[in-house]
């Protein structure tokens, strides 16, 4: 008996040995505030999977930037600097002009628009990411996106010349269509932008200014409505081969519904943000008829633009979606 107790006992500790060395810890940079929604979402996200693999695979958040800056992180973990991460990709679309998809002014300018848009782009996108060494996992929308002046602007006139804050190429067009002076600015970055000059304007969420009180800087924020872009997590293609075909599972399981409770939370945060920013002193409104009319006529230029881009696999695209509608 006591030579078999010892056998058993020999061979739960090398069990045990073996499942903590089988154990994978996987460091996930993201580029927004520890506090925003995304990063909530997936924190809830790494205790899904931490959960469903009993243990076998985790992944460490790290928020704001503080791992990898924004524009590095997707080529962080193209090349297995870091395993997993979330990048919004319209911020890449130098590199493919599909990644641009979502923030082309004014095309998907609502959370269903925004939905049924992203089932034409889904395919597409997960072929081109596959290419780069990267799984796509899920994608969250932000709320929809809103200008932030330090004065009134009811017409594109008010606006010309304001140093302007983008962050895709998107933004960029669109500020030199309307007369502005585009500046790329990373969002960990925005503060220091806006207390130091560097940019007095900048189109982004409700969620946005909140997480970064940019009531502090800024007097005004327009509802525009203009697009959701889109935050996308990715993993390592080959680090995710590296798994088995049941943890595979476990974490697609955990990414549908991260996918799925992301969005309602953007849908929720939507309403929440923009009270914060008044409730703290931003006079908050709706564009002015004049200036959503000179807005849309950017947004169709800009459309006509992508296409041209986007070749064969942009016209699939936005087929598939206008017939979806």
């Amino acid at each position: 008996m006591k030579t078999l107790a010892t056998a058993l006992l020999g061979a739960a500790a090398l069990a045990f040995s073996v499942a903590a060395a089988q154990a994978e810890d996987w460091d996930m940079p993201m580029a927004y505030a520890d506090s925003n929604f995304h990063t909530d979402n997936a924190k809830a996200f790494a205790e899904c999977v931490a959960a469903a693999t009993d243990g076998e695979l985790t992944f460490t958040i790290h928020a704001s930037g503080s791992l990898f800056g924004g524009a590095d992180i997707k080529r962080a973990v193209q090349t297995g600097q870091a395993l997993i991460g979330e990048r919004l990709l319209s911020a890449h679309q130098n590199e493919n002009p599909i990644f641009g998809v979502d923030s082309v002014p004014f095309l998907a300018a609502s959370f269903d628009d925004a939905a049924t848009l992203w089932e034409a782009t889904r395919p597409v996108l997960e072929r081109i990411l596959d290419e780069q060494n990267l799984v796509l996992l899920y994608s969250v929308p932000w709320p929809p996106q809103g200008f932030y002046f330090n004065k009134p602007v009811t017409s594109l006139a008010d606006a010309q010349g304001v140093k302007f804050r983008t962050y895709n190429a998107a933004g960029d067009r669109m500020a030199e269509l309307a007369g502005m002076l585009p500046v790329k600015i990373e969002a960990a970055e925005l503060n220091q932008a806006l207390s130091t000059g560097v940019a007095d304007g900048f189109v982004s969420s409700g969620s946005t200014g909140y997480d970064r009180k940019v009531w502090e800087f800024l007097s005004h924020f327009y509802e525009a409505d203009a697009w959701l872009p889109r935050n996308h997590v990715f993993a390592n293609k080959d680090a995710w081969n590296g798994l088995s075909a049941d943890i595979q599972s476990d974490v697609r399981g955990c990414a549908a519904l991260a996918e799925y409770s992301g969005t309602w939370r953007a849908v929720h945060y939507t309403a929440f943000t923009l009270g914060e920013l008044a409730a703290n002193g931003m006079d908050v409104g709706v564009v002015s008829p004049q200036l959503k009319g000179e807005l849309e006529n950017i947004g169709a230029t800009m459309t006509g633009e992508w296409l041209n881009d986007a070749g064969a696999d942009g016209k699939a695209i936005i087929d598939a979606y206008r017939a979806a509608r």
